[in-house]
């Protein structure tokens, strides 16, 4: 068959018009998956790493009333710090005997303070006389702290079980069950119930009935207690993450790589979250921050390349804002508590000052043993127990010795502050109380 030229040029410019309809066919459709995959990453990306999609309730915390110690270390911010003055001169006023060592850190409200013990017992004492005003039975160790709210005290137990009872009588109004023994603290804010278990998980449960409304997993142990603050949930975990998650949902914000297991519990003071490892470190970091995208799955690898020379050194992990080491070998299970600018915590034997700021050391205390009991603070003291046996009190600006007193077994309770009173358990199985 033969064409004219007419027919050739028609032809042409046929088959010239498909082929530019094909490609502009073809450019729509690239643009199109194009577009779509920068809306999808657009969406991660304000989905997983901004507030715009999923902001935090900055008003989800609680202050204690004044003279009270609600829950571990005091309050949801874990300061260990309270207003006024407390015991001068260390006279024992009086003593209550449980059945077994007391780690569990004693909590004070409206006159009654509470506490578990290894004996498998949660008590509630009157404050002023020692008078044992209700206990509670579990079904292994409670070395939890308790934390009272609106009248209901939460307190976790080895056997897996985190109890709700009335603070009045004791009585058991819920518990909920995580298989694996609950040693971390709960925090308690805007009708929830924060704290995490040894089964790797942080739990929020609903405060009224106990209803789990959000969980997230770790890769270990959850032996710290969470903090609650500006809307965001601060906890350590054992497998070497400090964790900061959205109060309102659990949606992951920071997972913080501090390098060494975390079971010591964090302080948060104007926004900074303070906390301490098993290899012996202070760190400080912004709690209001967040990863980049798939950075502690990438940061991996470019510390590799690092290593072998062919890429610059990584960045500090998002949030690093400082850190130093207390000490070579330094055994570090105590908290750190906050007040006036200074960091108050125990290394190995000693308690140490050291500023918010950049952890320049103020001064160092030293005792005959281990300092895992993690200090109160007052307007001019700090309290703290050690492993010598003794509770001691320091001058806070000076670190000089007010007194101390020999308890019949190590020390690894907190202190409470309450009334002018102090409050501390030993291994002794014994609650002791100074006026």
């Amino acid at each position: 068959m033969t064409f004219t030229d007419t027919e050739r040029i028609t032809r042409r410019e046929d088959l010239e018009r498909r082929h530019k309809s094909l490609v502009k066919r073809r450019r729509i459709i690239l643009f199109s998956i194009l577009g779509v995959v920068v809306l999808f990453i657009l969406f991660v990306v304000l989905y997983n790493f901004t507030n715009i999609m999923f902001g935090v309730t900055e008003n989800i915390e609680s202050a204690p009333q004044n003279g009270d110690w609600v829950m571990f270390h005091h309050d949801q911010a874990h300061t260990g710090s309270t207003d006024g003055a407390a015991s001068t001169n260390g006279t024992l006023k009086w003593t209550f005997t449980a059945g077994d060592a007391i780690h569990s850190s004693p909590v004070v409200v409206n006159g009654v303070i509470y506490f578990g013990s290894r004996d498998h017992y949660l008590y509630a004492l009157d404050a002023s006389t020692g008078k044992e005003l209700w206990s509670f039975q579990t079904g292994s160790w409670v070395d939890s702290s308790p934390a009272v709210v609106d009248g209901v005290v939460y307190c976790g137990s080895n056997d897996g079980y985190l109890y709700a009872l009335d603070a009045f009588t004791g009585t058991e109004l819920w518990r909920f069950w995580t298989h694996y023994g609950v040693r971390s603290s709960p925090a308690v804010a805007d009708g929830k119930v924060y704290f995490g278990s040894d089964n790797f998980q942080l739990y929020a449960v609903d405060a009224r009935t106990g209803k789990e409304l959000w969980n997230i997993k770790t890769d270990n142990m959850v032996i710290s207690s969470p903090v609650v603050t500006k809307g965001v949930v601060v906890v350590c975990s054992m497998d070497g993450y400090c964790y900061t998650v959205n109060a309102e949902n659990g949606r992951h914000r920071l997972k913080f790589l501090a390098g060494a297991p975390i079971g010591s519990s964090p302080a948060v003071d104007n926004g900074i979250a303070y906390f301490t490892t098993s290899a012996g470190k202070l760190f400080a970091i912004d709690a209001s921050a967040r990863n980049w995208f798939l950075e502690n799955k990438l940061s991996v690898y470019w510390r590799a390349l690092y290593v072998y020379g062919v890429a610059p050194k990584p960045p500090e992990p998002s949030g690093f804002l400082w850190s130093v080491l207390l000490g070579f070998n330094n055994p570090v299970g105590s908290s750190p508590t906050i007040r006036d600018g200074s960091i108050y915590v125990g290394s190995g034997n000693s308690l140490m000052s050291l500023a918010t700021t950049n952890g320049t050391t103020n001064w160092t205390f030293n005792t005959a043993g281990w300092v895992l009991s993690t200090p109160a603070v007052t307007d001019d003291a700090v309290y703290f127990g050690s492993y010598d046996k003794h509770l001691y009190a320091l001058d806070r600006a000076t670190g000089a010795k007010l007194w101390d007193y020999l308890t019949g077994n190590i020390i690894t309770s907190s202190p409470a502050v309450a009334d002018g009173m102090v409050f501390v358990g030993s291994e002794d199985g014994t609650l002791y109380a100074f006026d």
